[in-house]
């Protein structure tokens, strides 16, 4: 029996427990474990930004009045990228969408 993994104590409470709830469920080798932690790291840096968006706005102006996007914009959506890269390295999605039928125009008889 393995000891039980204790989260990276630098992240969000919250997220911690997804890392923790992820761990348990899944049997995950040592460099994945790295890759979980770093989709972790990734999460909370898009929840930081978003904070320091909603603090601070989306723009700001620069030195001749002109508005700018936030930095922080940027970071989020890295992050965003980030998260959503790793999981699918991870392939945490085990369950795949059902197929759907295309939409049909309405007025057209088959």
């Amino acid at each position: 029996m393995t000891p039980k993994q204790k989260a990276p104590t630098h992240l969000r409470p919250e997220t911690a427990a997804w890392w923790l709830s992820v761990i348990d469920e899944y049997s995950l080798e040592p460099h994945h474990v790295r890759l979980l932690t770093l989709a972790a790291e990734s999460f909370d840096r898009c929840v930081e930004a978003r904070e320091l968006i909603a603090k601070e706005g989306m723009t700001y102006r620069d030195r001749f009045n002109q508005p700018r996007q936030h930095p922080a914009c940027a970071v989020e959506r890295d992050s965003k990228t980030s998260f959503v890269r790793i999981l699918r390295e991870l392939g945490l999605d085990v369950c795949e969408p059902e197929p759907q039928k295309p939409p049909t125009i309405k007025g057209r008889a088959k």
